[in-house]
């Protein structure tokens, strides 16, 4: 595992790099985060609450045994939103640090009466510390923040201590999907998989990188890299 500098209270010493708000929310964006959030919102998730890292209980929080999957990041929650519409028989877990985010994705949930989603409004890190080891059948990691400048590409999730996560909650077989318009970002992600055990890329010709996978939704963000002409990649790693 990566060595991450730890705090005298116990916790991992991390610097949060990101927005976490936007612009003023609407009323009824506000409400929901009082409302619709603390119904899905996993508990002990942060160390004020659970400092010993005590792994939560996934069935206890969807109501159900069925296959967890992942999304770290996901934006304004399209993709979460059609996948679990789509695959009403997956459990959807959701991380996202954006307040506005979080308000537009809740409020979506809550109008077109989802019910396999919960959302962790937060830093991904926290609730994969506290998930369950190989309790996840999939993940996801669509349009991450590609720190462009070199100087801060240690602050990409596609690093040791973010693929040492994924390795921890992913079960054996699982697969880690990333979608990204960034070539550089692919170079790095490549690389940094490359040099970790527990993962190998699947592709075994360019449209396994070129064309989205079975059941892609586009987000906003692939949307827009579109109408600025740049091209999205989509890579599968497997967990071994």
């Amino acid at each position: 595992m990566t060595d991450i500098p730890i705090r005298s209270d116990g916790a991992p010493w991390r610097n949060f790099h990101g927005r976490r708000h936007g612009k003023t929310l609407r009323a009824g964006q506000a409400q929901h985060l009082e409302t619709t959030l603390e119904r899905l919102r996993p508990p002990r998730v942060g160390w004020d609450e659970n400092p010993e890292r005590e792994a939560i209980d996934l069935s206890a929080l969807f109501g159900r045994e069925a296959p967890v999957w992942l999304e770290v990041g996901f934006g304004g929650g399209e993709h979460i939103l059609a996948t679990a519409e789509a695959q009403p028989d997956v459990n959807l877990l959701g991380c996202e640090p954006f307040v506005n985010g979080v308000a537009m994705c809740v409020a979506d949930l809550d109008r077109r009466g989802i019910g396999n989603v919960r959302v962790h409004p937060g830093d991904a890190r926290d609730l994969m510390e506290v998930m369950p080891e190989g309790s996840a059948a999939r993940a996801y990691l669509l349009y991450p923040d590609p720190w462009p400048k070199t100087r801060h590409h240690k602050r990409r999730f596609m690093n040791p201590e973010g693929l040492d996560l994924f390795a921890r909650v992913l079960s054996s077989g699982a697969e880690l999907r990333v979608a990204t318009d960034i070539e550089d970002y692919v170079r790095h992600s490549l690389a940094v998989v490359a040099a970790h055990p527990a993962f190998e890329w699947t592709a075994e010709r360019p449209g396994d990188w070129r064309e989205p996978w079975a059941g892609w939704h586009r987000t906003r963000y692939e949307a827009k890299a579109i109408r600025e002409g740049r091209t999205p990649h989509y890579l599968i790693f497997r967990r071994g």
